[in-house]
């Protein structure tokens, strides 16, 4: 046990040693029923006599904090719950170095504090949050697959792996599977990265600096707004509507703000579950490449797709090297899961490997491994094929409790697929306002706010993700949804349907 010893310091080091002992045991960093060093053992790695760690521990047993039992050794007492927390974080003084740092202009208005968590929690909380439905993820199959790596590959499946881009066999499959949607990618120009936040995060640091330009679509990904006011970024939003980024207007804003990177997500698009029509993919592409201006398209759910027909990836309508494509398996199988990818070609390719193996050497090999075993033996393909079926369902749910229990001013877009269904409020209402009555009635969503690049704008807007839950949660979600509503001061009937 490593305690901080000052020979200088005028307190006494038996007292030193309580203090210290005390403080973490009252903090929770020394859990209850930790046993304690013996006195002889803690005494020697102190170097002090055994008679201060003497002293140091009877002070703490005469308190109540710790328990001795003969034969046995000396053990953290279990404490009693306190009502608050016994470190108030806003008092400490901090060095001038973490005063400096700021989060302005980066957490919107619900995590600066203005949606506070409920105080009484609701007894069964239902979320239209988070990505999938992780009782629907196939634990069983690739837990099969992880151990057929194991069985078969021994210890080159705990390594760190191919460094320059990735399992090759995983490249490969990469390729395969997009040569499946009209991508034409070579293995060689394939980067596994972890998740395609990764993927996101390493083209940003390659291609931008501080006070670049970046085109994003507005509302879009809220981590990736996150992302690019990290890296301080000028962010230039460019409106959607029910066909996907208003290209219509893109070349104006290139010309002004002569953006580095336009980055775009054209398939469901999170969050307002819109894709880009066809004409304007091939607009979008053509003027990328008429301004030279790098494009990033992000894949993350284009393979659930419930109506309608499939259109070609940005990447499969411009010339190589002028569109990077992010992808990823995480959502589809699950979060945790940590591998996405990315196609790019050119000198571009290079410095994203050498950023991404300097940022954490590789993405881990085991999982690559038993990812390609579960992809390839058909797994995957199956796994997706119910997805569609489950999630095709519980989006019709969800627009039949929006249509039974919201009133008709709440404006709702169907998506053709993807997680997600984009709602607008009369100009009026605030998303924010209405998610503070919203968890008290035991229903949580995501506002609009987290989504805009000026967080105003964001106000009318949530986003509610009916892939998390079955069809009678979701019924039961809109049903509180819409008693929140009726609070917020609409004056709807709740069941008047529309």
């Amino acid at each position: 046990m490593r305690i901080p010893l000052d020979n200088t310091n005028a307190v006494p080091l038996y007292r030193q040693i309580e203090n210290y002992l005390r403080q973490n045991i009252l903090s929770g960093s020394l859990a209850a029923e930790t046993r304690l060093p013996a006195t002889r053992e803690l005494a020697q790695e102190l170097g002090v006599s055994r008679i201060t760690v003497n002293n140091a521990y009877a002070e703490l047993e005469s308190d109540g904090l710790i328990y001795t039992l003969e034969g046995s050794g000396t053990y953290v007492a279990p404490q009693l719950a306190l009502p608050s927390p016994l470190v108030d974080d806003t008092a400490v003084t901090y060095p001038l170095w973490q005063q400096e740092l700021t989060t302005d202009g980066v957490a919107d208005p619900e995590l600066r504090g203005v949606v506070r968590p409920s105080p009484t929690p609701h007894p069964h909380p239902i979320a239209f949050t988070g990505v999938g439905d992780p009782r629907q993820f196939p634990l069983d199959d690739f837990f099969k697959s992880l151990k057929q790596v194991i069985h078969e590959e021994g210890i080159a499946a705990l390594a760190y792996g191919d460094m320059s881009g990735g399992y090759s066999p995983l490249r490969e499959t990469v390729a395969h599977v997009l040569a499946s949607q009209g991508i034409q990618a070579n293995p060689a120009n394939v980067l596994i990265t972890s998740g395609s936040q990764q993927a996101l995060a390493l083209v940003c640091q390659v291609l931008l600096k501080s006070g670049d330009v970046i085109l994003v679509e507005k509302p879009t990904y809220n981590f990736a707004l996150e992302l690019f006011r990290s890296l301080q970024l000028k962010i230039v939003g460019v409106p959607v509507d029910e066909r996907g980024m208003q290209v219509e207007m893109l070349e104006a804003l290139l010309q002004q703000h002569h953006p580095r990177l336009i980055y775009t997500i054209p398939n469901f698009q999170n969050p307002s579950g819109v894709c880009l029509s066809g004409a304007r993919r091939r607009q979008l592409a053509a003027l990328a490449g008429r301004y030279n201006v790098p494009l990033l398209e992000d894949d993350f759910a284009g393979d659930l797709r419930y109506d309608g027909r499939s259109l070609p990836a940005i990447k499969a309508l411009s010339p190589p090297g002028q569109v990077i494509y992010i992808g990823t398996f995480s959502k589809m199988l699950m979060p945790g899961l940590r591998i996405g990818f990315l196609v790019a070609e050119g000198p571009v390719f290079s410095r994203l490997v050498t950023t991404k193996r300097v940022h954490d050497l590789a993405t881990s090999a085991l999982m690559q491994r038993a990812l390609e075993r579960y992809v390839t033996v058909g797994r995957y393909q199956a796994h997706l094929r119910r997805s569609c079926r489950l999630y095709r369902q519980r989006r019709d749910a969800m627009l039949a409790a929006i249509q039974l229990y919201l009133p008709a001013e709440v404006q709702v877009t169907p998506p053709h697929g993807g997680l997600f269904i984009w709602l607008r409020l009369p100009e009026n209402k605030s998303s924010v306002e209405l998610l503070a009555r919203a968890r008290a009635e035991g229903v949580d969503f995501a506002p609009g706010t987290r989504f805009f690049p000026d967080f105003a704008e964001g106000q009318p807007y949530l986003r509610l993700n009916f892939a998390t839950q079955t069809p009678e949660a979701i019924d039961e979600g809109i049903r509180r949804l819409a008693i929140a509503w009726q609070r917020l001061g609409d004056g709807q009937r709740l069941g008047d349907g529309r």
